[in-house]
């Protein structure tokens, strides 16, 4: 039962500003997934950047290891409706393996796959120019499995299923080519601020 005038709890405006629309703050960090965790072994793991079918290169975890790190901290955005703000993640840029491999992105769109079979579909724009990383490492501590540990793709700029977990690979498509949720219904891009959530949004 409300009474006149009650308008329930809202967040302070700081908070307001940082949520997108239809977005509410957790503390938490909800785990997320349509299957159980992939048993994953760090001593065959691979990377795979690929064209279509064909690899371009693929690193171990140990090579991959080697290449130069980046750091991210800032707020992340289910499309669930849930936000978490100040995060911080390292890993290995996008522009960092293209550089390793030697290549310009073939083409202006990929799909990103993971152990599981998961894919979901990313413009090359946003993970070029430091927007995305494959990431190692959550709040200074190696991913746990439950968030997509040993690796994962980080778009913080995108709904939160584009960060795909327990990431193999990235691989050039010739057109913009739905994943596993964006053949479900799911939006092809997932802009949190356009709140982007499903076709037709």
């Amino acid at each position: 039962m409300s009474t006149r005038g009650f308008t329930g709890r809202r967040p302070p405006e700081a908070t307001r500003e940082r949520l997108p629309p239809g977005q509410y703050l957790t503390e938490d960090f909800p785990v997320l997934q349509i299957g159980p965790n992939p048993r994953i072994d760090l001593a065959t793991w691979s990377f795979t950047l690929s064209e279509g079918s064909k690899p371009l290169k693929s690193w171990t975890w140990d090579a991959f290891n080697a290449l130069p790190r980046t750091r991210w901290g800032g707020d992340i955005h289910c499309v669930t409706k849930w936000s978490k703000f100040d995060t911080a993640w390292e890993g290995v840029s996008f522009d960092a393996l293209l550089a390793d491999a030697g290549i310009a992105a073939p083409t202006d769109f990929l799909l990103a796959e993971g152990y599981d079979d998961y894919t979901t579909n990313v413009p090359v724009a946003d993970l070029a120019g430091g927007k995305g990383m494959v990431a190692t490492h959550y709040d200074g501590a190696p991913i746990p499995p439950d968030h997509g540990g040993p690796a994962r793709l980080l778009v913080p700029h995108l709904y939160f299923w584009k960060s795909a977990k327990w990431v193999k690979g990235l691989r050039f498509t010739k057109r913009d080519e739905g994943g596993f949720w964006e053949l479900r219904g799911y939006h092809m891009y997932g802009d949190p601020w356009r709140e982007q959530r499903f076709t037709g949004d």
